[in-house]
């Protein structure tokens, strides 16, 4: 039985519709950035969503459409994905815009403040599912060390008679340097909370781990597989994750760049002012030692522009022989 599995950053899938601030706190705040008509019905409650004192929009209708027709175009069994709004933005978003193409979703609301989830798209039935948002590290016990989430899936064979593998997928601490802030201390920070996150996830892992367990970790690491605040999972001695993506092959050429991309294997592309572009592999694809042998392929769909296509991620997956 081949099983394809893929990971993807959707860039702020928000929904149609601006939720969860309170209205009144948008009228107490006295700043109006544009004029909205909202129709309300008789027993109809809404909510205002923002961030930061700023409302919260909408994936812009474009910008849905080219990931949807990426999704699509890669139609792999299981998708993990990162950056949804909530369950009901991703469910209407595969209703409407995939054609209802994975019967089975995922999302648990996690810690987020601008209410960015992980979540689970599968055309296998799926079985238990474990949030482990409410985790902490030893090294800060009073804080969660999942900025978002560390999503546990169970997938199923076609018969739900067995399981086929779990799935985790999770979305580590950004690499982003808020405007005003120190550069060097920001940068120093963030890798210390995506050290920390990475050492809870080899925890977590381990304990729901037998010998031969057949698992995949995936999603948004903000970092290269190499790079030091990973190395407490991905050269973990005793978990032996595969890298799935080590030797990826292209949809498509990489559009033109000077200097080019280093090879295929990266699936983020940022380019500071007045210097040359950065790529780098930041989605994952890790194997268990169990499914580690039996990738037959990996791929990542490259973008056309050097912004991205509908996100500034390109999405990755891996075909297993199970």
């Amino acid at each position: 039985m081949r099983v394809s599995i893929g990971t993807f950053n959707l860039n702020n899938l928000f929904s149609r519709y601006n939720f969860e601030a309170e209205i009144d706190s948008v009228r107490e705040s006295g700043v109006v950035e544009s004029e909205v008509l909202y129709r309300f019905g008789a027993e109809d409650v809404f909510k205002i969503r923002s961030y930061k004192g700023r409302l919260v929009k909408a994936k812009d209708p474009e910008g849905t459409r080219i990931v949807a027709e990426r999704i699509q175009r890669m139609d792999v069994h299981v998708l993990a994905v990162q950056e949804v709004e909530d369950i009901d933005t991703l469910r209407q978003f595969n209703r409407e815009h995939l054609d209802g193409m994975y019967p089975h979703v995922v999302l648990v609301e996690g810690n987020d403040p601008r209410l960015i989830d992980v979540g689970v798209m599968s055309k296998l039935p799926i079985g238990s599912v474990t949030s482990w948002q409410r985790a902490t590290s030893p090294d800060a016990p009073e804080e969660l060390v999942f900025g978002r989430d560390l999503l546990e899936v169970d997938i199923l064979n076609p018969k739900r008679s067995a399981k086929l593998f779990t799935l985790y997928n999770t979305h580590l601490k950004s690499q982003y340097v808020e405007f005003g802030t120190d550069p060097v201390l920001a940068r120093a920070a963030a890798n210390l909370r995506r050290a920390r996150q990475a050492k809870a996830m080899t925890h977590i892992v381990k304990s729901r781990r037998r010998p031969d367990s057949s698992f995949i970790v995936v999603g948004d690491m903000n970092d290269a597989p190499g790079a030091e605040p990973l190395s407490a999972f991905a050269q973990d001695a005793e978990l032996r994750m595969v890298n799935a993506l080590d030797h990826p092959q292209e949809t498509r050429a990489a559009k033109s760049d000077t200097p080019a991309p280093p090879g295929p294997a990266w699936t983020h592309r940022y380019k500071p002012s007045s210097a040359p572009a950065h790529y780098e592999l930041f989605d994952h694809i890790w194997l268990s030692p169990a499914l580690g042998s039996r990738r037959q392929g990996a791929w990542i769909d490259r973008r056309t522009k050097h912004a991205g296509d509908g996100s500034d991620h390109d999405p990755a997956w891996v075909e297993l022989d199970l």
